[in-house]
């Protein structure tokens, strides 16, 4: 239970990525973090790709930064509706700010563009976004996994054992 009494957020919106939510879901519980999973508010229950749904336990707006020791942020094309609400967008950056653990896989790198956290860092993402990573000031590596500080990025699915790994030692320690 390497990771008892940690918090963790994982953000989730329509068109999420069922594997780059519920594999860090289940593995971040595994390891005995408690996963609080936080909506936009927009729905009582999000369609995730294909055919997936999930639950929130709370909205963006009934919790607060310095609850969480971090947050993931799953891919698909959930990122481009999450960072339409600008608590969603505001809590990414103050728990970057912070110091807290970001990691974010595929389109997650939308989300992280809009909060402005990119800019002078090491990132990499599905490859489809890699312009509005660079346009966003990053230095976009093509990596299963690239950590820079707090901030960890994955490509794919086929990335999340590595990304999981990363995500777990950083929140360690």
């Amino acid at each position: 239970m390497e990771l008892q009494g940690k918090k963790i957020a994982i953000l989730i919106e329509d068109m999420f990525n069922a594997y780059e939510f519920w594999y860090p879901y289940y593995r971040l519980k595994e390891a005995g973090a408690q996963v609080v999973v936080i909506g936009t508010g927009s729905a009582e229950v999000y369609q995730g790709k294909p055919g997936t749904t999930a639950k929130p336990d709370v909205s963006v707006d009934q919790i607060s930064a310095e609850d969480f020791d971090g947050v993931v942020i799953p891919g698909g094309y959930a990122p481009d509706h999450l960072r339409r609400y600008p608590k969603m967008v505001q809590l990414v950056k103050d728990l970057f700010d912070g110091g807290k653990v970001v990691a974010a896989i595929c389109h997650a790198g939308w989300l992280l563009a809009s909060a402005k956290i990119l800019p002078g860092r090491t990132v990499t993402s599905f490859f489809a976004i890699k312009d509005d990573i660079i346009h966003a000031g990053a230095h976009w590596v093509d990596e299963e996994v690239a950590t820079d500080g707090n901030l960890i990025t994955s490509r794919t699915p086929d990335d999340l054992p590595a990304f999981m790994r990363a995500v777990i030692a950083a929140l360690k320690g």
